[in-house]
């Protein structure tokens, strides 16, 4: 029986870790996405931000280029946490596979409710770029800072992002990501990860709590003593005086009984 909780409480505890093993693969994975897309930069050290005051490109739409791929990592932040008021940073990846180089022009993003993209909560800055041409069968990185209004409240939304660049002279854009991002308060204590882990450290204890109550009761009962049986004692008395009969023991006990009558 204890062979079997000890069994069930490891296969519990295997259930439950397993989510925290899949969120700590995921950020090993995110780091390495990450590390690969900062040597990229390095490569492209002479691309620099010029501002987000040269042109607006807010009110910008075109279509996407043949030949042009784009990726986004948010840089040691799998979760895609957002703190309202504060800077977020996020890398934007582009692969020219065209036959012509292009110059990347801005890099922009606006975020949306989830449940209907045509209501917009907040168009997000716009970042030109300077001297940031890529040539065909060649890729680079471009860092965007962004950050949502500190009066946005906590919950999910959608974030899309374009990256908007010209091949001979005839502007293009290329969504760079468009999903999720959780919005949290400024200076919060627990994020998405505390909570998990808190959540798995009860959970732990309580299985542990249950597993020693369990092995507490079933020593308990092993140990529990056996009724007494109460064991007849006049045969004997019978067999001791039938032993002592002539003994000066019962010539005494006999004389005592004289006098007494």
């Amino acid at each position: 029986m204890a062979a079997t909780s000890l069994r069930v409480l490891l296969l519990a505890l295997l259930l439950i870790a397993s989510p925290f093993l899949q969120v700590a693969r995921g950020e090993s994975d995110s780091d390495s996405e990450s590390d690969s897309v900062s040597e990229v930069v390095e490569e492209n050290s002479d691309l620099g931000i010029v501002g987000d005051d040269v042109q607006d490109f807010a009110d910008a739409s075109f279509s996407p280029a043949p030949g042009i791929e784009t990726i986004c990592v948010f840089p040691k932040n799998k979760a895609k946490t957002v703190a309202a008021g504060e800077q977020t940073e996020l890398l934007v990846g582009l692969r020219n596979d065209g036959e012509s180089s292009l110059n990347v022009i801005a890099v922009k993003a606006s975020v949306h409710l989830p449940f209907d993209h045509n209501l917009l909560v907040q168009n997000l800055t716009a970042v030109a770029f300077n001297n940031a041409s890529v040539p065909a069968s060649a890729q680079a990185t471009f860092p965007y800072l962004f950050a949502v209004s500190k009066f946005l409240q906590p919950g999910t939304f959608d974030l899309v992002g374009t990256i908007i660049y010209e091949i001979d002279q005839q502007p293009y854009q290329s969504t760079y990501y468009n999903g999720t991002i959780e919005v949290v308060e400024a200076g919060s204590l627990l994020s998405i990860e505390s909570v998990f882990l808190i959540t798995l450290g009860f959970a732990l204890l309580v299985l542990l709590g249950l597993w020693i109550h369990g092995q507490i009761q079933h020593l308990s009962k092993k140990t529990k003593r056996a009724p007494k049986v109460e064991v007849g004692t006049r045969s004997t008395d019978a067999n001791m005086d039938e032993w002592l009969q002539g003994t000066a023991y019962t010539q005494s006990l006999n004389n005592k009984s004289k006098k007494k009558k």
